[in-house]
């Protein structure tokens, strides 16, 4: 389906205009927003891309609606996943609360910027060569075996490249002064450490896009599609960081989950690929008959994923917790007992 010019100029009008809101209303004057101001807004940017998802649905058909939302709660999915890195980059920064906000605002708007040219790279390649679902494909695959491993799986580090390029290049002060960029230090005007962080969640933001392109372009090759389930998925990321702070660790099977949906995708691409092909060494440069995925089975799938790995995360948090209380408990009881010696 063809989109109009004026509906992407009244889509990237509003993105924009949203934008500017949550900077001049809430990030201007530095604050550590309440949990209720943070489940408020969240609810708020969620609720805007549940109903565009529904005017797409209407307007686009079920079919272009379905990609809609297989795409945002992939993207969305994955956006959750970043957070993890983004409180290690704000405790190795030592990034006070308050200026959190307009670190993450920031970052995630040069994130929308970068992303944005990769989607429209990634729909040039797609037009132009059908072997890059191939490559896409593998992307996917391999990152899902990777987030498969134990190291990957529980641990996350934001020492990336990033941010050890933004460390060397970018010389700032030691300390910060307040959420400004730049400071006078001995009369000379430096860098404060907040630009520093923004360049780290920014940059790490954007290698997150290179597995989350790719799997946005396994679910659609509509551009437009793909942009505003990225927009909306980053859209609200800063309100969901401060939201689920605390919660974050007891998503423990979160990876095995992003790795499931991943996997699935990879395998959905390599599938069109070969209902696509082209490659003279493969079935000689034809098409090969292969069973197709469709858009409202990935639909299925990744909300089904979604669920299960929320579910067994929280019930494995509350198992852990009880083992842990055992094992304390325990040895505690054992040791109250009086000792028979003692009564004698």
């Amino acid at each position: 389906m063809d989109v109009p010019r004026l509906v992407w100029v009244l889509t990237i009008t509003a993105i924009v205009a949203l934008l500017l809101f949550d900077f001049f209303f809430h990030v201007r004057t530095a604050h550590t927003p309440t949990l209720g101001e943070a489940a408020g807004w969240s609810a708020f940017y969620v609720g805007i891309a549940v109903v565009f998802g529904a005017g797409v649905w209407l307007f686009g058909g079920a079919g272009m609606g379905s990609e809609y939302f297989a795409s945002y709660l992939t993207e969305k999915a994955l956006s959750v996943d970043n957070l993890f890195v983004f409180l290690i980059i704000m405790a190795s920064f030592k990034v006070p609360r308050p200026d959190q906000q307009k670190a993450l605002l920031f970052g995630i708007t040069f994130s929308l910027v970068a992303r944005t040219g990769f989607i429209l790279l990634g729909a040039a390649l797609v037009n132009s060569y059908a072997f890059v679902f191939y490559v896409f494909g593998l992307i996917l695959l391999v990152t899902a075996g990777r987030l498969l491993k134990s190291d990957d799986a529980n641990g996350r580090s934001a020492d990336n490249v990033t941010v050890r390029l933004a460390k060397k290049f970018l010389r700032t002060s030691e300390t910060y002064d307040g959420d400004k960029l730049f400071t006078s230090v001995q009369g000379r005007r430096v860098m404060t450490p907040m630009l520093l962080v923004m360049v780290a969640i920014g940059g790490t933001d954007v290698l997150f896009a290179l597995d989350s392109i790719p799997a946005i372009f396994g679910l659609t090759q509509s551009v437009f599609i793909v942009f505003t389930a990225t927009a909306f998925s980053l859209l609200g990321l800063r309100q969901l960081y401060f939201l689920i702070d605390g919660l974050l660790d007891r998503l423990i099977y979160l990876s095995y989950g992003l790795a499931g949906i991943l996997g699935f995708i990879g395998v959905k691409l390599i599938l069109h690929a070969l209902h696509e092909n082209n490659l003279p060494l493969l079935n000689d440069g034809r098409p090969v008959e292969v069973a197709q995925i469709s858009t409202g089975l990935s639909l299925s799938v990744i909300a089904g994923v979604l669920i299960v790995t929320l579910v067994a995360s929280l019930v494995g948090v509350k198992v852990h917790a009880t083992r842990a209380e055992h094992q304390v408990i325990g040895p505690q009881s054992e040791a109250s007992k009086p000792d028979p010696a003692d009564r004698e």
